[in-house]
């Protein structure tokens, strides 16, 4: 009983904080209002008395017409600062709003498993040997790495083991972002994100371990489509991550290395719009039209692009459920030899037992 009731207290912790915070801003908010509502009946009242004080004003000998004068100044100057605060106070309010809105209300379901691992892969074979390993959460520390990070580890797919990379689903994350932005990650692990190009090459990088990657590729009309290299890594930081690929399989197609020599991406530096590593130099043509940066040209995404290339699954990407005008691209999925309209995406890399080089 004792142990159901830590878990219940751990559970109402969290919740007691939020609805506390919630209670909290309603009753600013409502006291902000009250505010509001006084001074603008305040504000009527000194308007009637300043017109009453301007039609005495006109019977008044002029040392009284300037002490009221004085008075009506003090009175407007009084009004106009304690207006601005209430702006203030309101303006205040909405930002404070709008940021516990966006925040999960029942943070518990996304809390990290305190299970330490390597990798996803390792986290499976340690713990998955005493017990069943979920999906979810977990935090990692690879070797060579300075830090541990929270990754979301797919324990059912394929036998688990799979450290989710990327992800795109719905269009709400922005991955229109910064060389700096895409080497420590962004977004929300628990919906969509960019895992980091530093975290990845910590994963991919330890001794003795070989990767492989997974392309889970799903189309508007929910058809689905994959792409499987045997091996997969990335170089330093120093070398701009470079992204070097295994042999392919799947029903995708490999659109890392596409039909021609020119669209190959494979053993290509990753480039943003503010880090430009794609081998326009000092342009290339694009459906017959001049582009000086694959980053800019696909509305400032992060990719390993090579003149640009037939894959960018960090595309621009807007869904609504019923409208899809996506830039995610894997050109090589194609259907009636028309590209197909990708509606949601992720990678996931795994060790494998079978390492073909490194």
């Amino acid at each position: 009983s004792s142990l159901l009731q830590s878990k219940s207290l751990k559970f109402l912790a969290p919740l007691a904080l939020i609805c506390g915070t919630l209670i909290c801003i309603t009753f600013i908010s409502l006291l902000v209002k009250n505010i509001s509502r006084v001074m603008k009946t305040k504000w009527m009242n000194i308007f009637l008395l300043k017109e009453i004080c301007r039609a005495l004003l006109l019977n008044m000998p002029e040392v009284q017409k300037k002490l009221v004068r004085d008075m009506m100044d003090d009175q407007q100057s009084s009004l106009d600062y304690l207006s601005n605060q209430v702006n203030e106070l309101m303006n205040k309010i909405v930002l404070l709003n709008t940021v516990i809105l966006r925040k999960h209300l029942d943070p518990l379901p996304y809390k990290a498993v305190q299970s330490h691992g390597l990798d996803c892969t390792h986290v499976k074979d340690t713990v998955g040997s005493v017990s069943k390993t979920p999906s979810g959460l977990y935090i990692i520390h690879p070797e060579g790495s300075n830090y541990p990070f929270e990754v979301l580890c797919d324990m059912d797919f394929r036998g688990g083991g799979w450290t989710v990379v990327q992800k795109r689903a719905d269009g709400i994350v922005q991955f229109q972002r910064t060389w700096s932005e895409y080497l420590d990650g962004f977004g929300d692990l628990t919906g969509e994100f960019w895992l980091g190009l530093r975290k990845i090459f910590d994963i991919v990088n330890q001794k003795a371990t070989h990767f492989s990657l997974y392309v889970d590729l799903e189309s508007e009309n929910d058809k689905h489509a994959y792409a499987s290299y045997d091996g997969f890594w990335i170089e330093d930081e120093a070398c701009s991550f470079k992204i070097h690929l295994g042999h392919y399989s799947g029903n995708a197609g490999d659109a890392f290395r596409g039909y021609r020599r020119e669209d190959n991406q494979n053993s290509m530096p990753f480039s943003t719009f503010d880090v430009d590593n794609d081998g326009c130099r000092p342009m290339c043509t694009i459906k017959g039209q001049p582009v000086k940066s694959c980053s800019n040209f696909s509305d400032n995404t992060g990719w390993w692009f090579n003149k640009c290339g037939l894959a960018n699954l960090n595309g621009v990407h807007r869904y609504t459920g019923r409208f899809l005008a996506t830039g995610i691209h894997w050109d090589t999925w194609t259907m009636n030899k028309k590209p197909v309209k990708i509606k949601s995406v992720s990678m996931k890399i795994r060790r494998t037992n079978y390492p073909y080089f490194h």
